[in-house]
């Protein structure tokens, strides 16, 4: 039977009634989880019909086995995101015949303690990069590369140490695409390594390491020698009796970078290691196998070389009867029969990926590649296909801990809170693992289950001391899995629920979102245009859950609010003092610390600050988490990186209705990022041919080269190619030099090397002036006049001259928008230069050149 085709807007239109007018939601469903083929074209109308195809699916896997549940039960339990949601790869994967990919979130590769030689490290980069053309992210450790300087047997003569290999998986996780996202990077390193420092400092240099997540690995030993003041010894190999290398260094001065790195660009993360081993189920096996070696990209899930995880979150808002009202309570007995619920679907899950991987396999033996070239991926999956039928690990996690609470009428960071939490996480975990043991009594034991290698176990033993019975029964028929629980990162499944964010807080429970706009149409307020004359209104968002709030107790939703009377509102609710930013870190550790105990992988959760913290206070934060029992923690300063969101309080507001208040431009990057984006543009300058390469960063001129094009020895570059990338580069004897890349029409990448020494030198060296001064910020109209000003006595630099003030015109804002740059006060696209001074339209902002 054809499948039903449906444009975008047909399905856009049905799923935004579906959400209720939720705009956001309606996107990211249609454009991330829509069934598709690879034409684009869109075979599900609303998410109701991709419940559907989960159902369907997992009631196929259901009725191999005893006690099946039918499609019906599976649908009602998926339908509204209401109670259980699979995450991701599962919602993506299950059930697509249009895509051969993996149901797997996240993966971990290594090739063992010994795998320290160029072909390992190789091999390893070959395989993360098929991990992720499969949809997957994936995490490897690098303790065992050997240490910058060690001898090696080939003609480098030494080792380069960590960071260059760094800067490889980097590299490779940019250039895979997954389904229009990028792929997904954790590399870790032992505190223990003598790279430790280079590797905590990696990602210092803008540009490098861009397409990795870094985590410390960090051992109790460590934490005490920063305690106490003392020495600490790092050597290498990290876990022999008799190293090879051995390094005394002073733990706090290593400490103090940790959290001075976190402080200014949120990494390194760090992961106590020996907390990670010593509380880990399946570690009871590891000279079987499954001994951990590195995490997920998000650190929540710790595995095992080529061990994977799939995902699923149960909504904990749904459990809360009468929310938001006086006599509200939490359905503990239906949540119980649904955590079961849930382990026996992520079970099913397994046998569905199982599948995957045969199609997979399947895919690599029908590919026209010689079998050289296929050998190596094809013993990849059967690696990851034995591992997790071996295992049978799963992910069953939560989400909406925020709301929940909030509408128990519970602050999120108190007490209170933290222990509620933790009754509601310990259910998680006995019901989890009671359905694991009923599963193993039907379906049978993972295959190396043993009850005697689990039973000096911490989280083991805290179950048996909750639930002796269940323990009985475990030891008696074993478990189906041999780990079930973590709580990972919700963003677009939270979007579609509808709520809070796995087991954050709130981020907000009011903030602006902006609509693009027909100026045409009749009673329509335009806030601002862009730099491509669309029009935008500007409008309050209420967060969802905010608004069950109001409902609950009276307030009215269509009344349009002040300000003023908007932080009245939030004043009264319960989410007041309990969001993102202005929970008590301490106490939001020490939650995490205190449900850590009833999940026996990790979770995922932030830390986040406002600017204006100390480092003393991100170190005191590791701290406590390390006593409370985490397994890692992870913390954001407000704009310290680019990209996390910036927040504004009621001071800064006043400021941006104060033209005479001047903002600050973001921080200048003076250190060359290794690759830049980069506009070509051709022009005739009297009567010659001329090209220029500008550098951007972040949309702004930040390097120029540029010069004569002759027919003879000019560039020669396709009509079509108007931009590319400009990369640092170094001959072999250390000499530096700038290449152009651009990737030609059949999709292959052409370099031209040596850009600055196309050129006339005499060229070069003003452009280093010129681009020198673009570094450093100068605004675009006063370069020009600078270039302009210059006398020269050289015809030919005053033909060059002409050029640069030619090419760099394109980027003057002439009464528009300033070519690519956000006002860092409201964030909009709309700075203009006018009377020498960068200026905001949207809020008026400025800053005087």
């Amino acid at each position: 039977m054809r499948k039903k085709i449906y444009t975008f807007d047909e399905a856009y239109s049905a799923t935004l009634e579906y959400f209720k007018g939720d705009e956001l939601a309606a996107k990211v469903w249609v454009s991330k989880y829509a069934l598709k083929d690879s034409e684009g074209r869109i075979y599900e109308k609303t998410p109701e019909d991709m419940h559907w195809r989960l159902a369907n699916e997992v009631g196929r896997i259901e009725r191999k086995y005893a006690n099946p549940l039918s499609e019906k039960e599976l649908f009602d339990l998926f339908d509204r995101f209401r109670y259980i949601i699979p995450q991701g790869s599962p919602m993506t994967g299950i059930g697509n015949e249009f895509q051969v990919a993996s149901l797997s979130n996240c993966f971990v590769i290594g090739m063992g303690k010994n795998a320290d030689s160029y072909g390992a490290i190789i091999r390893i980069d070959e395989e993360q990069v098929q991990l992720m053309k499969r949809r997957g992210g994936v995490g490897h450790d690098l303790s065992h590369i050997r240490p910058k300087g060690s001898p090696v047997k080939n003609s480098a003569l030494t080792s380069t140490g960590l960071v260059p290999f760094m800067e490889r998986y980097s590299n490779s996780t940019r250039e895979v695409a997954q389904d229009g996202r990028r792929g997904a990077l954790m590399l870790s390193v032992s505190i223990k390594h003598p790279d430790a420092e280079d590797f905590i400092d990696a990602k210092l240099e803008q540009g490098k390491v861009t397409g990795a997540n870094i985590s410390v690995k960090i051992d109790d030993d460590f934490m005490k020698a920063v305690k106490e003041g003392t020495v600490y010894r790092q050597q290498y190999p990290i876990d022999s009796d008799k190293p090879k290398y051995v390094k005394d260094i002073d733990a706090k001065k290593l400490w103090e970078k940790i959290v001075h790195n976190a402080w200014r660009s949120a990494e390194p993360g760090v992961l106590f290691w020996d907390t990670i081993i010593r509380e880990s189920v399946p570690d009871c096996y590891a000279d079987l196998g499954f001994q951990t070696v590195s995490t997920n990209p998000c650190g929540e899930i710790p595995l095992c070389p080529y061990d994977s995880c799939r995902l699923l979150a149960i909504n904990l808002y749904s459990y809360v009867v009468n929310p938001f009202k006086k006599d509200a309570y939490f359905d503990f007995d239906l949540f119980a029969k649904h955590v079961r619920l849930a382990q026996r679907i992520m079970d099913d899950i397994i046998d569905l990926e199982s599948e995957k991987i045969d199609q997979i396999l399947e895919k690599i033996d029908s590919d026209p590649e010689s079998e050289e070239v296929k050998s190596a991926e094809r013993h990849l999956w059967e690696k990851i296909r034995r591992k997790t039928l071996e295992g049978r690990r799963t992910g069953v996690g939560i989400t909406a801990e925020g709301d929940m609470l909030a509408a128990l009428g519970i602050r999120y960071g108190s007490e209170e809170g933290n222990d509620f939490s933790e009754k509601v996480h310990k259910v998680v975990a006995l019901n989890a693992y009671a359905s694991s043991v009923e599963l193993a009594k039907e379906r049978g034991a993972f295959e190396v289950y043993d009850a005697e290698r689990e039973k000096n176990n911490p989280f083991i033993n805290r179950l048996k001391n909750e639930d002796p019975k269940l323990y009985e029964k475990m030891v008696k028929y074993g478990r189906r899995n041999i780990a079930c629980l973590t709580i990972a990162p919700t963003g677009t499944t939270s979007l579609m629920s509808q709520t809070t964010s796995g087991i954050e807080p709130v981020f907000m429970p009011v903030y602006k979102r902006r609509r693009k706009v027909n100026p045409s149409d009749k009673d329509v307020k335009i806030d601002f245009v862009d730099e491509n004359g669309d029009s935008w209104e500007e409008y309050v968002v209420f967060h969802h859950k905010f608004v069950d709030w109001m409902v609950a107790n009276g307030y009215p939703t269509t009344k349009k609010y002040t300000n003023e009377e908007i932080d009245e509102l939030v004043a009264k609710s319960p989410y007041y003092k309990a969001t993102s930013n202005d929970v008590d870190w301490l106490m939001k550790v020490r939650m995490q610390g205190r449900v850590q105990k009833w999940v026996d992988h990790s979770i995922s959760v932030t830390i986040n600050l406002p600017s204006d913290v100390t480092e003393e206070l991100v170190g005191e934060l590791y701290m406590e988490a390390w006593k409370s029992g985490c397994k890692g923690c992870t913390v954001y300063r407000d704009g310290s990186r680019s990209g996390v969101l910036i927040t504004n309080d009621n001071k800064e507001e006043e400021k941006r209705n104060n033209n005479e208040d001047c903002y600050e431009l973001p921080p200048v990057v003076t250190s060359r990022p290794t690759e830049l984006d980069a506009d070509v543009i051709k022009f005739q300058n009297n009567k010659e041919k001329w090209i220029a390469f500008i550098g951007l960063l972040n949309g702004r001129p930040y390097e120029i080269f540029t010069g004569l094009n002759d027919e003879d020895d000019g560039i020669i570059l396709p009509k079509n190619v108007t931009s590319g990338k400009i990369i640092k580069a170094y001959d072999s004897d250390g000499r530096k030099h700038y290449d152009f890349q651009f990737q030609n029409r059949k999709g292959y990448k052409v370099t031209i090397e040596g850009l600055d020494g196309k050129f006339n030198p005499e060229y070069w060296n003003y452009a280093k002036l010129i681009s020198g001064v673009l570094r450093y910020g100068m605004p675009i109209d006063q370069v020009i006049k600078l270039v302009s000003g210059l006398e020269l006595d050289s015809e030919t630099i005053n033909t060059w001259k002409n050029g640069v003030e030619r090419a760099l015109k394109r980027y003057l804002p002439n009464e528009t928008e300033a070519k690519g740059q956000k006002c860092p006060v409201c964030g909009v696209e709309s700075l203009v230069f006018e009377e020498g001074c960068l200026k905001c339209r949207n809020c008026g902002a400025s800053k005087c050149g």
